[in-house]
């Protein structure tokens, strides 16, 4: 029977898609502390999930007014994000079984350095690794490294593209039966099974072999968020994990069966990429305990920080928009398909720049589901069912407690209905995506 798969989504700083979450009573403030995230990943492992995976941005927002006054000031997306893969490996020191994903950036990286830093992970976590692929997004970035503004946007996709095809080169160079460790003869490896990639393309070279030994999965496990039709691309090409953002029901389906459909130009099965749409889970004991618990999150998020984080994410200023008019058809070199969600959301719905920011404050326009634990499966259940998603990354909207009351309340109704495992069948990520352990 087909079951759900389930990832939590986070970031190593003060936000997530909430931006209320630093400010939430129920929040822990140890957000730069290592226990705080020790307890989400047990808590998760405890709950089955598939996975944890960590957004990034190499940048302090400050497109908003041009300034990082705003996003600073009010804590949003970009305020603070500390680099997840250590926070990974410390996770992974305290978890046996639960996935564990990273971003890193295929416009400010080298694929050596990816390759070797994921491979390393895999090892350590005894295959439990994932790469979050992005080709990062603002010019904020761009200064970080050197660089005066953004690549163009299918140019930063062209350069991913070839640098995922390095990395797997890289994590190829070592067959499966290359490493000997004979200490009678003192053979280490068989050199005629490690190889050298002798890469030379249009954005990068690279000569191989990696100085690694196959990851325990192959690679990582490629997780990716296209949403633009170049990036829908990408993600049907590479990706084994979707993760999207949609305003809405409909919305879901529709980009599930448009992802679906682009799978056999690659010569890929539908069930070789699994589509995890995003939700925001409040529940309660009843649905009007849970309703308050909605209410007060959303009055904790400050009417501006949203504008600053979409700012961030669209590459463009809107502070040189009237909060009180709806929101302009922009031109933007920043992630498309996610401000053409939010742009086609407005209009739909007929909201004014400063309602848009509100709503991404509250969660990126990141669906609320509200209800009893049984209310809220009754709704992620109709969306299985329906062919909209392959399972959900849930948002948190305060931490910890959103995993703990999932974990809680409505993993033992998915559980009861038959929806999700009862334990794991297996130690790697692949085998709880039901992908297959590569050679």
């Amino acid at each position: 029977m087909r079951q759900m798969h389930l990832a939590a989504f986070l970031i190593a700083g003060n936000a997530a898609h909430s931006h209320a979450l630093w400010r939430h009573p129920s929040s822990s403030l140890g957000f730069l502390e290592p226990q705080l995230y020790q307890e989400i990943g047990q808590t998760l492992e405890r709950g089955k999930f598939d996975m944890v995976f960590f957004a990034d941005r190499l940048a302090v927002s400050d497109r908003y007014g041009l300034d990082l006054e705003i996003g600073v000031q009010f804590g949003d997306q970009d305020a603070t994000r500390m680099d997840p893969v250590p926070v990974l490996a410390l996770m992974s020191g305290c978890t046996e079984f639960i996935g564990l994903g990273a971003t890193r950036s295929t416009t400010y990286h080298h694929p050596y350095h990816v390759a070797r830093t994921f491979a390393t992970l895999d090892h350590l976590s005894r295959g439990r690794a994932a790469w979050n692929v992005v080709t990062s997004m603002n010019d904020a970035e761009a200064r970080n490294f050197g660089v005066k503004e953004h690549l163009d946007h299918d140019q930063r996709y062209d350069r991913a593209d070839e640098f995922l095809a390095v990395c797997f080169q890289l994590w190829d160079s070592w067959d499966r039966d290359a490493l000997r460790l004979d200490q009678e003869t003192g053979c280490y490896a068989d050199p005629t099974k490690v190889h050298y990639i002798n890469h030379v393309g249009s954005w990068f070279e690279s000569k191989g072999p990696l100085n690694i030994p196959k990851p325990p999965q192959g690679r990582p496990v490629i997780i990716q968020a296209g949403s633009s039709g170049r990036g829908q691309e990408f993600a049907a090409r590479w990706a084994e994990v979707i993760f999207t953002v949609q305003p809405d029901f409909a919305s879901m389906k529709a980009y599930y069966q448009a992802i679906k459909s682009r799978l056999a130009d690659h010569q890929r099965q539908p069930e070789h990429c699994k589509i995890l749409p995003a939700v925001m889970p409040f529940t309660g004991e009843t649905e009007s305990e849970a309703l308050d618990k909605q209410a007060l999150h959303n009055e904790l998020v400050h009417p501006i920080v949203g504008l600053s984080t979409l700012s961030s994410h669209a590459n463009y200023d809107f502070s040189k928009h009237c909060l009180d008019e709806p929101i302009q058809n922009i031109e933007s070199r920043g992630t498309k398909g996610l401000l053409k969600v939010v742009l086609d959301f407005a209009k739909t719905k007929k909201l004014t720049l400063g309602e848009v920011g509100k709503l991404y404050g509250r969660s990126v326009l990141v669906p609320q589901i509200v209800g009893t634990a049984s209310q809220i499966v009754d709704q992620l259940e109709a969306l299985f069912h329906d062919q909209s998603c392959d399972g959900f990354v849930i948002s948190p909207a305060y931490l910890p407690g959103t995993f703990t009351e999932f974990v809680e309340y409505i993993i033992p109704e998915l559980q009861h209905r038959n929806l999700f495992r009862q334990d794991y069948q297996g130690r790697t990520l692949r085998d709880h995506l039901q992908l297959t352990n590569l050679n």
